[in-house]
């Protein structure tokens, strides 16, 4: 796949790129923090390192020592110290983290956590008083902790060091100048319907629609304004996973998927699915989309 990249374009923030809600008020809060770290997981393409440049830009970096582990450099950042990984010369994340750790940085971007060793040396990062960024390939929040300790990474370290996990998609955004209402056919209405049932009851109380004669989604047949395809740009929708002392617990004992999902749900994480429906009642994205992206996930 080709990467095609335009550095002249500025960065988005947090709430451009889709974080709305609960998810955005987690993220916030983990940025607020001098320490620990903040994985974005996801498939290739899913958009993981746009969000670490807008987490990262987001920051007030004027007193900071920021340092970016990337490959490849993507955006170039003010106040950040950006260093290129060349595995072809031995400098991979791994080599690269090391050497960063002996400059002493109060916070800390790595492109990608692919393997055993970046994933120890971040985790000590985030243990030792910095704020580590990265991105960690899974289909989904509740899978970062198991994939961790998949790479040798023992349990116990996990709670103290990992802030929050950030999964992602990315949706076509509905072209605003065509798109259309339409109401939901019943079928659909009746997904809807149990997908908002299972969210939290804050996250309930902030979707801003109108349901009371049924459900209203949108699509588009194209126009001259988006060359006919019916969108323009594209939009994430998010999942947000928050280290809680009842999750640290669950880590300890038995940190599997269900266990780690149970207490997803009781902390009120909204899922891929149910950002993705918000964003569909909002008008922003097709519920085809949000279909086919929560499908992969």
């Amino acid at each position: 796949m080709l990467r095609v990249l335009d550095p002249s374009i500025s960065i988005r923030t947090l709430p451009d790129l889709g974080l709305i809600g609960r998810n955005l008020d987690v993220v916030n809060d983990a940025l607020k923090n001098q320490y620990g770290m903040i994985l974005i997981a996801g498939p290739t393409g899913s958009g993981k390192s746009t969000t670490l440049y807008a987490s990262l830009s987001s920051i007030d970096k004027e007193s900071l020592n920021v340092v970016s582990l990337e490959d490849p450099i993507e955006y170039n950042m003010e106040g950040v110290s950006q260093s290129q990984v060349r595995p072809e010369i031995g400098y991979t994340f791994a080599t690269g983290l090391r050497h960063v750790l002996r400059q002493d940085p109060d916070i800390i971007m790595v492109g990608e956590i692919r393997d055993s060793e970046t994933a120890t040396l971040a985790i000590h990062a985030a243990l030792t008083g910095h704020l580590v960024f990265s991105t960690i390939h899974t289909n989904n929040s509740i899978g970062v902790i198991p994939r961790l300790i998949d790479m040798g990474i023992p349990a116990f370290l996990i709670p103290s060091s990992l802030s929050v996990a950030v999964a992602q998609r990315l949706l076509r955004r509905l072209c605003p100048h065509c798109k259309v209402s339409e109401p939901a056919p019943p079928k659909i209405a009746t997904f809807i319907e149990k997908e908002i049932e299972g969210m939290g009851k804050e996250t309930r109380s902030r979707i801003d629609v109108d349901t009371r004669s049924g459900y209203t989604l949108w699509r588009s047949e194209g126009c001259g304004k988006c060359s006919r395809r019916g969108t323009i740009g594209r939009i994430g929708i998010y999942e947000v996973l928050l280290m809680t002392k009842q999750l640290k617990e669950i880590v300890y004992g038995e940190p599997n998927d269900i266990n780690i999902q149970e207490e997803a749900k009781r902390q009120g994480m909204i899922t891929l699915r149910q950002d993705g429906i918000i964003k569909a009642l909002q008008g922003v994205v097709s519920i085809d989309e949000v279909l086919r992206a929560s499908e992969e996930s």
